[in-house]
């Protein structure tokens, strides 16, 4: 087999690779240096690579798995703002930002969702993209979360988990016993029943509505109880009053925005920009990434300090965005 072959062949498991890798750190940056790695590794060790003792796939993920591992053993764990404080009240005072390196980061389904599967198959990996998802695996010990999403995600045997893993079925079995039971002890969103054109109309409201500033319409669109949370801070809130109130303050990082619209976690999102200058100049503000469920916003997450997210995924520059705007 030629270099040029046996590249082909490694890289046509990079998406789930990466996907794998992004449940198991929480970072879609982490995740894409951790299949890079993987893959040197593969290339470095091919030689040692029997064919006929196992195929390339599971290889490759025993390959990920250990490199996940051994960033996991010095890193500390990703979370969202719900997990880290109790909600804040409306006003100034936000605290200060925490590194990147503590939240739970947005990746772009295309990354992480291989295009080539079914239907069924291809939601069942959306829905285990999503922030909360993801951010609740972060809460597992590291050999649990592997487990967990190589049983339940990956649908793998678990006597394949367990040559993985180097240790038994039974080991395996009890780790996924644990993993399942601290999963469900945690609050989550019901999988939203929209179909997508139901979604779409939703979602333009919403755009529509932070693009006019108009409080009113947007906090129409939230459930009840809706979370809205901005990282790099911990502060957050819950509950359309709270949300009104700080929407109505925030002329200055909401009048006038534009958004570019764009998809991370299997969920909406949008990139949201904010006029600079008379001439009609734009700078890339934040990534908003929507939650929906039962036909209304039930959480916005809103990243700041999002240069590398939007190069990540593929939002236009100020300049290219002024360019495009009529």
């Amino acid at each position: 087999m030629t270099a040029a072959e046996t590249e082909l062949r490694l890289e046509q498991y990079r998406v789930e690779l990466t996907g794998y890798c992004y449940r198991m750190l929480g970072s879609p940056f982490d995740a894409e240096d951790a299949v890079q790695e993987t893959l040197v590794r593969a290339w470095r060790n091919l030689d040692r690579y029997d064919e006929e003792r196992g195929p390339l796939r599971p290889w490759l993920y025993k390959i990920a798995t250990n490199v996940c591992l051994d960033v996991l053993r010095s890193a500390q764990r990703r979370a969202r703002a719900t997990d880290l404080a109790p909600p804040s009240r409306p006003g100034p005072d936000i605290g200060e930002p925490l590194p990147e390196s503590a939240w739970v980061l947005p990746v772009p389904d295309e990354r992480v969702v291989p295009a080539g599967a079914d239907p069924a198959e291809h939601a069942a990996l959306r829905d285990s993209v999503r922030l909360a998802f993801v951010a609740a695996l972060q809460r597992l010990p590291p050999r649990q979360r592997a487990v967990l999403i190589l049983r339940d995600v990956l649908c793998w045997q678990a006597a394949e988990v367990a040559g993985l893993l180097d240790t038994t079925v039974a080991s395996v079995t009890s780790a996924l016993q644990r993993a399942r039971a601290t999963l469900g002890a945690m609050p989550s969103v019901a999988p939203d029943p929209m179909t997508d054109d139901e979604q779409r109309r939703l979602v333009d409201r919403y755009c529509d509505a932070f693009e006019r500033y108009d409080v009113k319409a947007l906090v129409a669109l939230l459930h009840e109880d809706a979370i809205s949370s901005m990282p790099p801070f911990v502060w957050w809130l819950r509950g359309r009053d709270d949300i009104r109130s700080s929407l109505s303050a925030s002329d200055r990082f909401c009048a006038g925005a534009r958004v570019v619209r764009t998809v991370a976690n299997g969920s909406p999102a949008f990139g949201q920009y904010l006029p600079i200058g008379p001439d009609g100049q734009y700078r890339p503000f934040a990534l908003v990434v929507l939650t929906l469920s039962g036909g209304l916003v039930a959480e916005e997450t809103t990243y700041l300090d999002a240069e590398r997210l939007f190069a990540l995924f593929g939002l236009p520059s100020g300049d290219e965005f002024r360019a495009a705007v009529p």
